[in-house]
């Protein structure tokens, strides 16, 4: 009976020591959507703390959290076309550390403010200068979806050399000075009249056409008659409307009836 009393006591006493052990442990907790940088007396390790709870020995170790997450930076450059129009764009970024890559971008660059502040930020810019130059003001708003994937392309390439994945980005504004776009409206507007004046100028050639050849018309249909009304044909109308009755004429003479070869040749003439 003592012994098993003793056995009892020694078996809560070590389980005693051991949570005290294990809430005296230095632990770390890498939360969802983190990665943590390990550390050994600050200098970085390759292996990189995954989402759970993780023990450290003091001083030894530290660990630095980053967050892996998709995050939106938005951004106003200003750049030059190619032919010399000022460009201001409205950026959105959404863009994310790689997460097999932290320890790497912690260690050349820092957390993500300093990504943000020394990698992000200066290569929209310098990429939107580099793509903005390569077209015309007017090709910059009539291939907008050109410069876009351009864009996207070139800042892919350059972030993904500093360890930062871009998940999408987009042209929220593109403007131009506000003399530029008062030229644009004008040239606009120009061309619209230009346009409606071709448009009457056509229709009224058209209508000019029409009525020069409903004139050969009528002038060709006039002489398709005039040719067709020849001596025996109109003889031979004479005939079809006469009655039958000779008309009388008078003279100082006697009355008399008209030879019917002279009738016929009445009614040509």
């Amino acid at each position: 009976m003592t012994k098993n009393t003793n056995f009892n006591r020694a078996g809560k006493l070590t389980a005693l020591l051991f949570l005290i052990t294990l809430l005296l442990t230095p632990c770390v907790i890498i939360n969802a959507g983190e990665r943590g940088v390990l550390m050994k007396f600050g200098e970085v390790q390759n292996q990189i703390l995954g989402e759970g709870i993780h023990f450290i020995i003091p001083v030894y170790n530290t660990v630095k959290k980053l967050s892996v997450r998709v995050q939106k930076q938005q951004i106003s450059a200003e750049a030059s076309s190619k032919d010399l129009q000022n460009v201001f764009t409205d950026v959105a970024l959404n863009w994310h550390i790689i997460p097999q890559e932290v320890n790497a971008i912690f260690q050349e660059i820092g957390d993500e403010q300093n990504v943000i502040d020394r990698i992000i930020n200066p290569a929209v810019e310098e990429v939107l200068k580099a793509v903005m130059a390569k077209y015309t003001a007017e090709e910059i708003i009539t291939k907008r979806g050109e410069v876009k994937g351009e864009v996207d392309n070139a800042l892919t390439t350059r972030l993904n050399s500093y360890h930062v994945a871009v998940d999408d980005i987009s042209l929220v504004h593109v403007h131009f000075s506000e003399r530029f776009s008062e030229a644009v409206e004008a040239k606009q507007i120009a061309e619209q009249e230009a346009k409606r004046a071709e448009f009457i100028a056509l229709k009224a050639t058209k209508e000019a056409e029409a009525q020069v050849n409903l004139a050969k018309g009528e002038a060709e249909a006039h002489r398709l008659l005039r040719d067709g009304l020849t001596p025996p044909i109109l003889q031979r109308q004479a005939i079809e409307k006469w009655d039958g009755k000779l008309p009388l004429i008078v003279s100082k003479d006697a009355p008399k009836l008209m030879n019917i070869g002279e009738f016929l040749k009445f009614n040509e003439n």
